[in-house]
């Protein structure tokens, strides 16, 4: 009996039918992060997987985009908290140029969030409290990896790991890296993607308004909402 052929699934035939719940200008809180709050909540108490997994997408001088899957580790109305090695690709880019995109796919639910923005370093203060939180491993880690270069095999990251690891064992404090640290993103826009039928999904999306009084603003917060076609 000959063998059946092998064939690779076809990207153009794999279509998702959504049916969700019509999202409304009114349905909307005042500012977007208080809308993100509800969604994000919304997205955990569901069941997600890592609803605060997001896409960080940065460019270069010369405008050359990369992106990543990063864990947003706070959110707040200041703005999106991560934390990197700011060698990495992304901290050397955010700090030659902030501007951002982040995007939250939350496939299962049919939405998803896209911030874009500006980034900045947070305080010292701030990442080394939250340094604190992370495992120890996690933290040996953070000096193990020299994020984004190039490195000759894992043996060789895993011997830097012992070392570090002969040096603060478990239950003895690990300094924060001078190289590692939080950044914060500060939105200017925020889109709310809610997905439907027919592919005609509800768009809706906060832009900073141009001053007290603009028309369209909500409830005085400076932010005006405006729907897009999907």
């Amino acid at each position: 009996m000959s063998p059946v052929p092998h064939q690779n699934p076809d990207p153009a035939l794999m279509r998702e039918h959504y049916r969700s719940v019509l999202l409304h200008e009114s349905d909307l809180a005042a500012t977007p992060m208080d809308q993100f709050d509800r969604w994000f909540t919304d997205a955990a108490e569901r069941g997600l997987p890592e609803p605060n997994a997001m896409v960080v997408s940065t460019a270069d001088t010369d405008g050359r985009p990369s992106s990543r899957t990063v864990l947003m580790k706070r959110f707040d109305a200041r703005g999106f908290v991560f934390y990197t090695n700011y060698t990495s690709r992304k901290g050397t880019e955010l700090t030659a140029n902030p501007h951002v995109s982040l995007l939250f796919p939350w496939h299962r639910i049919a939405r998803q969030v896209i911030v874009t923005g500006t980034a900045e370093r947070v305080g010292r203060d701030e990442t080394a409290a939250y340094f604190r939180t992370r495992p120890h491993g996690s933290q040996l880690g953070a000096w193990a990896s020299e994020q984004s270069s190039v490195i000759p095999s894992r043996e060789k990251l895993m011997e830097r790991y012992e070392l570090l690891a002969e040096r603060y064992p478990e239950g003895e404090q690990v300094p924060v890296p001078p190289h590692w640290g939080g950044f914060r993103v500060t939105p200017n826009a925020v889109e709310f993607w809610q997905g439907h039928e027919n592919r005609l999904h509800d768009r809706l999306r906060y832009v900073q308004g141009g001053g007290d009084g603009d028309e369209g603003e909500r409830e005085g917060q400076g932010w005006r909402v405006e729907r897009l076609c999907p």
